[in-house]
């Protein structure tokens, strides 16, 4: 254990949080604050802030005092224990790596085993109450049409029903048989297939999705009203509709409440709302969007809020066994995805089967 304190890196001024803060990635640290700042700031002065919210990773902000204007500031993010189930790490780097050169998103400064360093955006993370404010739900949705529009690499299949089915694995081989039973595994695989052949031979456009569009994971400057999207672990192709779906249920979370792992269905948007958003989205191309073109996009965003529940709920099961070190009530907030999804089910493929 001394031979390992001996080689803990550089010598820093500690603060709460810096013991957090793995040896590997205080080294990068301290190079980056010569290589980015040189003499404007001193390498060991650092202060450690966690940032409160996620519910993947642990991410602090690393401030160095000094130099002119703000704050010299980088971002560190330490990888939640066992989410490589939900994704691939290498894949998501290749993405960040990706997102970057095309202008989108913090740079990428270091990486180390057990997480990465980013550059810190000097913008405001959105909270629970700006998704409903119409103004940036429409600057939202003017940039997740471009951010659909990104010329991505890769295979431009759909990936959700194979991530739906491989999660539902996982669940089930970590879940105890009563567990199981309680929150009604042996039935989801039935559900996603019904779900996965509503939804097959549908005319819809597959596109590079975020799939994980809370607040938390989108950024505004004030001065500009520039919005940013970050954080791109879940990102994959994907249908319109399952995005749009997906950030309309998120209306319904506040992750920085007494009890962020309770949704409040109340809030999910109304139709006005919807409508509002689409036409935003859609007309941001320059073109008028028909009624058609918004009545059936409508019609597929509430069918797959039904596949955004499944999917949530369980990664909420499986972190729930995995991820220790996010202090969130991972299995409560997967009930309460199902609750909504056995609750919503019947009346929206009801709808479906009286407007086909």
């Amino acid at each position: 254990m001394a031979a390992a304190a001996a080689d803990a890196g550089p010598e820093l001024r500690r603060s709460s949080s810096i013991d957090r803060i793995p040896a590997e990635a205080r080294r990068i640290l301290h190079r980056l604050a010569g290589e980015l700042w040189g003499a404007d700031v001193d390498p060991a002065a650092l202060v450690v802030s966690q940032l409160k919210g996620a519910l993947t990773n642990e991410v602090f902000r690393i401030t160095w005092p000094g130099g002119e204007g703000d704050p010299r500031k980088v971002l560190v993010r330490i990888y939640g224990q066992g989410v490589e189930v939900f994704f691939d790490r290498a894949d998501e780097v290749r993405t960040f790596e990706c997102m970057s050169r095309h202008g989108q998103g913090p740079r990428l400064l270091g990486r180390f085993p057990q997480g990465r360093v980013e550059e810190f955006i000097n913008a405001r993370t959105l909270s629970a109450p700006d998704l409903r404010d119409p103004e940036i739900s429409g600057l939202i949705a003017r940039k997740l049409r471009e951010f659909h529009e990104l010329d991505m690499p890769g295979p431009k299949d759909i990936s959700l029903w194979q991530r739906l089915r491989r999660w539902l694995e996982e669940a089930r081989s970590r879940c105890s048989t009563e567990e199981a039973r309680e929150l009604r595994l042996e039935t989801l695989g039935d559900e996603i297939a019904e779900l996965e052949n509503v939804l097959s031979g549908v005319d819809q456009r597959v596109v590079f999705c975020h799939n994980d569009l809370q607040y938390g994971n989108i950024m505004i400057y004030e001065e500009t009203r520039q919005v940013t999207l970050i954080d791109y672990e879940y990102a994959s192709f994907n249908p319109i509709a399952f995005d749009i779906a997906n950030h309309f249920c998120e209306m319904a979370a506040d992750y920085h409440s007494d009890t962020p792992h309770v949704m409040d269905f109340t809030k999910y948007p109304d139709m006005d709302e919807q409508r509002r958003f689409l036409e935003a989205y859609l007309s941001s191309s320059g073109e008028n969007p028909s009624d058609v073109e918004v009545e059936t996009l409508l019609g597929l965003i509430a069918k797959y809020s039904l596949t955004s529940h499944l999917f949530w709920g369980l990664w909420g099961i499986v972190s729930a066994h995995v991820n220790k070190n996010i202090d969130f009530e991972y299995k409560e907030y997967a009930r309460h995805r199902f609750d909504q999804y056995w609750d919503t089910k019947p009346r929206i493929l009801q709808a479906c089967n009286t407007t086909s």
